[in-house]
């Protein structure tokens, strides 16, 4: 401290006037299997986008899709990278096959029902509430579960084609020993958050025997963007759910309003 946090935005440029997008994946590197030793996320050090005014490297920009509003441009970069490079880039979903996604309320979760859909995928959540299951099937998925029961595992898994288990389940809480009782045989496993802890300890013996990969992912690279983009420009990909826009001086009620976890979708600071 003193720190000005913010990762993704959106706003005009001060040089040119283009509508852009802030992409805040930083120094990704030359490696497209995983991110080199300078990468880091834009507001982690580098001051963020809580700000009238911000500066990026020049690659971090991209055009604001005309139709979408300014609060669903600032809101999209880091959840739409996010869900990209988890599901297509690690992932390796297609059409065809089935999603489950864990949590399906804050902004990466919401965003990964809808890029999952797009994609073809017949897709289910698990929630904490009926409403916001609710929710996340007007977004396209087909059924949920609720997580507060402790065999929710073996309930999502009779959610899937033929019982059997998903071909892929997207953990953004850190939840490994019951997403793997969701899988089917061969069954992939996409992790990309620890919010229920930093620990996770995994039979072995089954996760063997059950052929599991499990896979670690994190913010994409200006590459996974450039591809999310051009399903942005076919129209398979609609902009982020919004859940409350607050103005930037509002940014401690904002957070108090994520920490509540009342919400679905994004919050938004409006400059």
């Amino acid at each position: 401290m003193p720190h000005i946090l913010g990762a993704d935005g959106a706003g005009v440029r001060s040089d040119s006037g283009d509508e852009v997008m802030i992409v805040p994946s930083l120094f990704w590197g030359d490696r497209p299997s995983a991110p080199g030793p300078r990468w880091e996320i834009l507001g982690d050090r580098i001051p963020g986008t809580y700000a009238e005014f911000v500066s990026v490297l020049e690659s971090c920009l991209a055009p604001k899709p005309a139709s979408w509003t300014w609060e669903e441009a600032a809101a999209f970069p880091l959840v739409g990278l996010t869900c990209f490079r988890a599901l297509v880039t690690r992932g390796r979903l297609r059409a065809g096959e089935s999603l489950l996604v864990l949590g399906a309320s804050g902004g990466v979760a919401t965003a990964a029902v809808m890029l999952g859909c797009a994609l073809g995928a017949t897709v289910c959540v698990t929630s904490s509430s009926a409403s916001k299951i609710a929710n996340a099937k007007a977004l396209g998925a087909s059924e949920g579960v609720l997580y507060l029961d402790a065999s929710w595992p073996e309930a999502a898994r009779s959610l899937s084609p033929g019982g059997d288990g998903f071909d892929l389940v997207l953990d953004a809480v850190g939840a490994w020993v019951d997403a793997t009782r969701a899988l089917r045989p061969g069954g992939r496993l996409v992790v990309l958050g620890a919010t229920l802890g930093e620990t996770a300890t995994l039979a072995i013996r089954p996760f063997y025997f059950g052929q599991f990969d499990l896979l670690g992912t994190t913010m994409g690279s200006e590459q996974d963007f450039a591809a999310l983009l051009e399903l942005v420009r076919a129209g398979r990909v609609a902009p982020p759910i919004i859940d409350r826009i607050f103005r930037l001086d509002e940014a401690a009620a904002a957070h108090h309003h994520l920490e509540s976890r009342r919400g679905f979708g994004k919050v938004v600071l409006a400059v």
